[in-house]
């Protein structure tokens, strides 16, 4: 059996991860029921932010590794979203959770996507015996082994797994907000601060989807 300190060393060392060493496939091999946790969205002036849960099975990562997964942020769109259906369909459970513009402006953008990643926790069916959370901080209140791994999109195939559901989950809802909100361009920038985004707000103000405690945000008529 792996014993916690056996994870806590293999997540902390500063050497770099080969492919064959994806912490699912070298110490946390002896473990089953995984859960991969990633957030999107921390950096948007609209929309929510949206975190996913991903539990896979042993069979899916030879399957993945062989489909090259990586970081979201790495991949086009075209590609995260054949690999989201992909991870999806292989999963043993997976489930999205957010946090609204309102609960950002509420209680900080740090909070809202960990309380994002609880929610998307705590909707699994299959109860994790371990959550891989993706950054430096622990979820709060939640009654479940975790443990914090920074850039955990690059040593974790459940949090890369994740980071790809969540990424094109959220960009699909913006999407579908974009005909409500036409003037602030959400089909190419999702609702990032582009050149055209910040115009817009210059020109328009914000919408009720847009977080109004980020600073771009701000625009007094």
């Amino acid at each position: 059996m792996v014993k916690a300190e056996q994870v806590v060393a293999a997540v902390l060392s500063p050497a770099p991860l080969k492919e064959a060493s994806w912490l699912e496939l070298s110490i946390l091999s002896g473990i089953s029921d995984v859960a991969g946790v990633d957030e999107v969205g921390r950096g948007a002036l609209f929309g929510p932010v949206v975190a996913a849960a991903v539990i896979l099975p042993e069979q899916a990562f030879p399957v993945l590794m062989a489909a090259q997964i990586k970081d979201s942020k790495q991949l086009s769109s075209q590609r995260r979203t054949q690999l989201a259906r992909q991870i999806c369909a292989l999963a043993r459970d997976w489930k999205i959770g957010f946090a609204t513009s309102a609960e950002i402006d509420q209680i900080n953008i740090l909070q809202a996507s960990l309380l994002a990643m609880r929610r998307a926790v705590l909707k699994l069916k299959v109860q994790p015996a371990l959550c891989l959370i993706d950054g430096n901080q622990l979820v709060k209140d939640l009654s479940l082994p975790q443990l914090s791994i920074v850039k955990g999109d690059e040593r974790s195939l459940s949090i890369a797994s994740a980071s790809i559901v969540a990424k094109v989950w959220r960009d699909d809802l913006v999407l579908r907000l974009a005909s409500k909100y036409p003037m602030y361009d959400l089909e190419r920038n999702k609702g990032y601060g582009s050149q055209r985004h910040l115009i817009a707000l210059q020109q328009y103000g914000v919408s009720r989807l847009h977080r109004k405690s980020f600073r771009p945000c701000q625009i007094h008529f």
